[in-house]
């Protein structure tokens, strides 16, 4: 989800981490028995972060999954999904996971890997958890941040994002594709959907302020060191042009 290093709006949310072994962490270490302990990365800084909520506002939360199924989301995360040719002990992160359902849907789909979901949102990752604790799947849910992602290097074989990635700041786009190469292991790939351009009415109405930087997503993942970068399918919807990338190298 998005994160913010502006003065706080009133539908943000702020962060407090107290360094490394704060909150962050903390969540890292509540996990299920049977999923392998990830590195943690010591990098992270003292202060305060803002972030956009998973629904934009807290109170919408509840409406959250309903809204994504109207709009089809789950049809496109399976379509990303089957792209990304997930095999058996695959490590995978989802960045930006919010109340879990790419997260969810890995795990439904790939019974033996070891799946994470990450995201700043306590209140999106809380209905996360519950979900998978109905469904009786082995998910951790880490909270933390896009750009600062607090897992060692080389720790994934595959990393998704799913329409995360135009809620940022040019600037965090680019550290965020930067922290995708760097947690990923040779051979891995990262696999992103997202909102391609400015076009389609709610796309332009909610979310104009940083869709200008989309068209600049596949060279911006060059810069971040992917030596190779694929456009998937794009396809324009009520919502706008929604494109899926896959990065690799």
């Amino acid at each position: 989800m998005a994160l913010k290093d502006c003065p706080l709006l009133e539908n943000e949310t702020v962060v407090t981490r107290n360094g490394a072994g704060g909150d962050m962490t903390r969540g890292a270490r509540r996990r299920d028995s049977q999923l392998e302990e990830m590195p943690i990365s010591a990098g992270a800084s003292e202060g305060q972060r803002t972030y956009i909520p998973a629904a934009t506002y807290d109170w919408l939360l509840p409406l959250y999954d309903v809204f994504a199924k109207l709009i089809g989301s789950e049809a496109a995360h399976r379509q990303l999904v089957d792209q990304a040719d997930i095999e058996p002990g695959h490590h995978v992160l989802d960045i930006g996971c919010g109340t879990g359902n790419l997260t969810l849907l890995v795990k439904r789909l790939y019974a033996r890997v070891e799946v994470v979901g990450l995201d700043p949102d306590p209140k999106a990752l809380a209905r996360a958890r519950r979900k998978a604790q109905e469904r009786g799947f082995a998910v951790r849910f880490d909270r933390g941040f896009s750009d600062e992602l607090p897992y060692g290097e080389a720790s994934f074989d595959r990393v998704f994002s799913a329409f995360m990635l135009h809620h940022l700041a040019l600037d965090t786009k680019e550290k965020t594709l930067r922290e995708a190469r760097r947690v990923l292991r040779s051979g891995g790939a990262f696999y992103a959907l997202d909102f391609g351009g400015t076009n389609g009415i709610i796309a332009h109405l909610f979310h104009h302020a940083h869709l200008a930087d989309q068209p600049r997503i596949p060279g911006l993942m060059q810069e971040a060191g992917f030596a190779e970068v694929t456009e998937l399918a794009p396809r324009d919807t009520i919502l706008g042009r929604v494109s899926s990338w896959r990065a690799s190298g």
